[in-house]
């Protein structure tokens, strides 16, 4: 065991990635129990570990959804059986299943494709089966309880670990960043419902998947997801701001309320462009926003 990693339970034990599973990097969970163990979202760390072989035999893969980095350690169990969301079950099952999940660019997905199986050794797995909203995974001794949480893929899901009190969030991942919605399978007003909704899971620990690590106790949990959940207003207030004249969907784009502007990975544009579009479409129902010309917003008179 590295000194990296936190013993959570009698049967949980959080694998803290490198440089705190900071991107591409990525926080995994081992859950042992009297009949089978299970790895949730195993990342590009555990290719690092000279100890792997030790931790034990791993019999199952579970996966909070289908993105890049959560596949990346899949590889490494191969006889294990892998388990997600029924709703993402096509990104584990093969690329092209993934890709269509994420919707990029030709241009963009060319590149990416690339990228997901040079930097995270992505393998398909054609015998991953779905779970559904909870749907009881029993180890023996100990249960993961899938809490379906979507908004950042249509099949985002949280798991509950008893009886240690561990909730698994995914990629929940409470960082200043906030909250990820830029796929095609994304969906803003899904990600406020799942928010409050994983507001309410009371547990012992809380273990992000990136960034934050574990989280020890439901005040600073609280805390941290009210803080998460404020970025999205912060940036639909910053657009509105931006808005002091008619403003193209490029213009937004071009501006950049999700990533920094030294950011330059492919997908980038096609992110902003998804996610403006979520809040432009909001703003002017709210009455914050105004098309004034076509295709062109302004903020609305207060």
């Amino acid at each position: 065991m590295l000194d990296t990693d936190q013993v959570l339970g009698p049967h949980t034990t959080a694998l803290i990635g490198v440089d705190g599973g900071r991107y591409p990097a990525g926080n995994s969970v081992l859950v042992r129990g009297d009949r089978a163990t299970a790895i949730i979202d195993p990342s590009t760390s555990l290719r690092l570990r000279d100890d792997l072989a030790d931790l034990a035999p791993v019999d199952m893969v579970v996966l909070t959804h289908a993105h890049e980095d959560h596949l990346a350690g899949v590889h490494l169990f191969p006889g294990a059986s892998v388990h997600i969301h029924e709703h993402d079950v096509q990104g584990a099952r093969s690329i092209d299943g993934l890709m269509e999940m994420y919707g990029m660019s030709p241009e963009a997905e060319r590149s990416f494709r690339e990228i997901i199986v040079r930097d995270f050794s992505y393998v398909p797995r054609a015998d991953a089966t779905g779970f559904a909203d909870g749907e009881v995974i029993d180890l023996g001794g100990v249960t993961i309880t899938p809490v379906h949480l979507p908004g950042h893929t249509r099949g985002h899901t949280g798991m509950l670990i008893e009886p240690d009190g561990v909730f698994v969030t995914g990629d929940i991942d409470l960082s200043a960043f906030g909250p990820y919605y830029g796929d095609e399978w994304s969906s803003l007003d899904d990600f406020e419902r799942s928010l409050a909704r994983a507001r309410e899971i009371d547990a012992r620990w809380y273990v992000t998947f990136h960034h934050k690590g574990v989280i020890d106790g439901r005040d600073a949990y609280l805390e941290a997801i009210d803080a998460f959940t404020a970025v999205i207003a912060h940036r639909e207030e910053n657009m509105v701001a931006f808005a002091d004249e008619p403003r193209s969907i490029e213009d937004f784009v071009a501006h950049r309320f999700v990533y920094r502007p030294h950011v330059t990975l492919p997908f980038v544009d096609t992110v902003e462009l998804r996610s403006a579009r979520m809040s432009i479409e909001r703003l002017v129902a709210r009455g914050r926003l105004a098309e004034v010309q076509p295709g062109r917003w302004q903020a609305a008179p207060a």
